[in-house]
């Protein structure tokens, strides 16, 4: 009676390690220049986040929560800051910055978001908060 209990465990066990792979959320950085950070956070399933920055002293941060998350931040520069902040499941965010001392934060907070967005130049700031589902937002802003 012990001897199945122990091997229904036992292959339980090993089928939940085969699966958590499956279930792994990604990260991927890709930094070259000086003084550039990047961090965040992943709960939940298949999200995945990348950020490529090349330049000084620019910052990128992904928070999801949630599944199916994608979240992608590409810098070239110097100070530039970029937020994704992503709640609920399958949304996606891209920001792309080139210049200096650009400022942008996504949040997502639903399902089947969508934003992409783009500042060139010196100085452009962009805040876009997108709560329910469905919602498409563009943007795409050139500063002196």
């Amino acid at each position: 009676m012990i001897r199945p209990l122990i091997i229904t465990a036992v292959t339980a066990l090993a089928i939940t390690a085969m699966a958590a792979p499956v279930l792994s959320n990604d990260v991927f950085v890709n930094q070259y220049g000086w003084g550039n950070q990047a961090g965040g956070q992943q709960n939940g399933w298949y999200n995945k986040f990348g950020v490529h920055q090349t330049g000084k002293w620019n910052s990128a941060t992904g928070k999801q929560n949630g599944g199916n998350n994608v979240g992608a931040v590409g810098q070239q520069g110097k100070w530039n800051n970029a937020q994704t902040n992503q709640t609920g499941w399958n949304n996606a965010a891209g920001i792309g910055q080139f210049g200096n001392n650009h400022n942008a934060i996504v949040t997502q907070d639903g399902n089947g978001n969508i934003t992409a967005g783009v500042q060139t130049g010196n100085g452009c700031s962009a805040n876009v908060i997108q709560g329910g589902s469905g919602n498409v937002t563009a943007f795409v802003q050139a500063c002196p």
